[in-house]
C-alpha cells in the first residue's frame, strides 16, 4: 500500500511538473527570427543633443549661484564671529551680552548649514528631474523611431562598455537629430536660487 502511494506520489509530481512546462512553452513570447541590433554612443548625444546643452548650462548656472549664496553669507558670518572676537578681547561686554551674541552666532552658524543643506539637496534633486528628463525624452524618442527601424536591441554605448561593435550599427547621428528635431525649448524660472 505504500509503495502504491509513493508511486502515484512521483507520478503526480511528474505531470504537474510537465504540465508547468508545456505551460510556460505556450506562454513564451514569440522569439524574433531576425536579431536587428544598433548602438547610441551616450557620449555624443551629452554633447550633441540641444536638451542636454540647455539643462547643461542651467545646472552650471544654479550651481555657481548656490556656491556665490553660501560664501556671501559664509564671509558675513565669518566677519560677525571676527568682530565679536576682536570686542570679546577688548573687553566691551558684559558676561550677558557676551552669552547672547554667543548664541547669535551659533544660530547663525545653524542656519548657515541648513541653508547649504536645503540648497544641496534642491540641487540634487533637479540634477535628478534632469536624469530622468533625458532617459524619458530619449526612451521616448526611440519608441517611435523604432516603430519604422523595427530594431530587437538598441545598446547604450558610453566610453569603452562595449568591446566591439561594427560602425554600421551606429545609429546615433540619426538619434540625435530626431531628438533635436523633436526638442522644443522651454523657457524655465530654475535658474533662481532662494535665499
Amino acid at each position: 500500500m505504500k509503495k502504491t502511494l509513493i508511486i502515484l506520489a512521483v507520478a503526480l509530481m511528474a505531470l504537474t511538473s510537465c504540465n508547468k512546462q508545456q505551460q510556460q512553452g505556450a506562454d513564451a513570447p514569440a522569439q524574433p527570427t531576425e536579431l536587428k541590433i544598433a548602438y547610441v554612443e551616450v557620449d555624443s548625444i551629452m554633447t550633441q543633443y540641444n536638451f542636454c546643452k540647455d539643462f547643461s548650462l542651467i545646472l552650471q548656472k544654479k550651481g555657481q549661484n548656490i556656491q556665490n549664496t553660501l560664501q556671501q553669507k559664509q564671509q558675513a558670518f565669518q566677519q560677525a564671529v571676527n568682530n565679536y572676537q576682536q570686542k570679546l578681547q577688548q573687553n566691551a561686554y558684559t558676561r550677558e551680552q557676551a552669552q547672547a551674541i554667543e548664541a547669535s552666532l551659533q544660530k547663525q552658524s545653524n542656519d548657515l548649514q541648513a541653508l547649504d543643506q536645503r540648497l544641496s539637496a534642491e540641487f540634487q534633486k533637479e540634477n535628478e528631474n534632469y536624469s530622468v528628463a533625458l532617459r524619458d525624452s530619449i526612451q521616448h524618442f526611440l519608441a517611435k523611431y523604432n516603430k519604422d527601424k523595427k530594431y530587437s536591441l538598441i545598446l547604450s554605448k558610453s566610453g569603452d562598455n562595449l568591446l566591439y561593435a561594427a560602425e554600421a550599427l551606429d545609429i546615433t547621428n540619426e538619434v540625435i537629430t530626431g531628438l533635436n528635431k523633436a526638442y522644443k525649448k522651454a523657457p524655465t524660472d530654475s535658474t533662481k536660487v532662494k535665499k
